[in-house]
């Protein structure tokens, strides 16, 4: 599904890009951030972030990996420079209650715009000294952030093209309200077993009768042992 073809839509065109092993682990039981990722893969996820105009994390990957989310590809950071973008797509961090250090790689690393979604349970010094840093700053009087409202917000800021990057409750949440067009994951050739490691999507979870359809359009067999799946979400609004 084309990303124009949702520009008449109140949010991004959403996609959730995944590394998992073999059994649907997306990391170790120590949640850690294990990698799982090949060379080639971190090489076309690189390309992803690339071609996005902006990346999105939950509160646990947000707080407990403090990603940088950058593209790392000097050449690829040159060619959106090229296109009169700004080297590193917009950060984009959804967290109830925003701890994050002042130091963190997530406010640090780039030069990249930083959007934070957060609410009332963030500390009014946290607050203050993400906007001291630049960060643009919702604040919603409530226990957790309204994804919808957060990608209309997205949208209004010039975001056509929003790749997820996790957690497993973040996935689920958008997944579940229908505001994921795609899904795109490599499935490494490991297994980590656990049944605390998460899954690609989490939450609350859904009966058989509730499950949300996927069709599958794309797959590529990798010499890494590895394969590449790519799902159209057949529920999105």
């Amino acid at each position: 599904m084309d990303v124009q073809l949702r520009n008449n839509m109140n949010r991004p065109f959403v996609f959730i890009n995944v590394a998992m092993t073999a059994d649907g682990k997306i990391d170790t039981l120590a949640r850690k951030g294990a990698a799982i990722s090949s060379q080639r893969d971190k090489e076309r996820v690189d390309q992803l972030r690339a071609e996005s105009d902006a990346i999105m994390v939950g509160g646990r990957t947000l707080l407990d990996e403090d990603p940088k989310l950058t593209v790392k590809s000097e050449a690829l950071r040159a060619e959106r420079i090229a296109r009169g973008l700004s080297p590193n797509p917009v950060k984009v961090g959804i967290v109830t209650k925003a701890d994050l250090r002042s130091d963190s790689a997530f406010l640090s690393a780039g030069p990249a715009h930083i959007v934070i979604f957060t609410t009332h349970l963030t500390s009014k010094d946290k607050l203050s000294m993400l906007k001291s840093r630049g960060v643009d700053v919702y604040t919603e009087d409530s226990e957790r952030v309204n994804l919808r409202n957060a990608l209309a917000a997205l949208k209004g800021l010039g975001i056509n093209r929003l790749m997820v990057e996790g957690g497993a409750t973040l996935n689920f949440e958008l997944i579940r309200l229908g505001l994921v067009d795609e899904v795109s994951a490599y499935v490494a050739p490991m297994i980590f077993g656990g049944e605390s490691a998460p899954t690609m999507a989490a939450g609350s979870g859904l009966e058989r009768g509730e499950a949300i359809p996927l069709k599958l359009f794309h797959v590529e067999k990798w010499d890494d042992g590895g394969v590449i799946l790519k799902y159209q979400i057949e529920r999105s609004i």
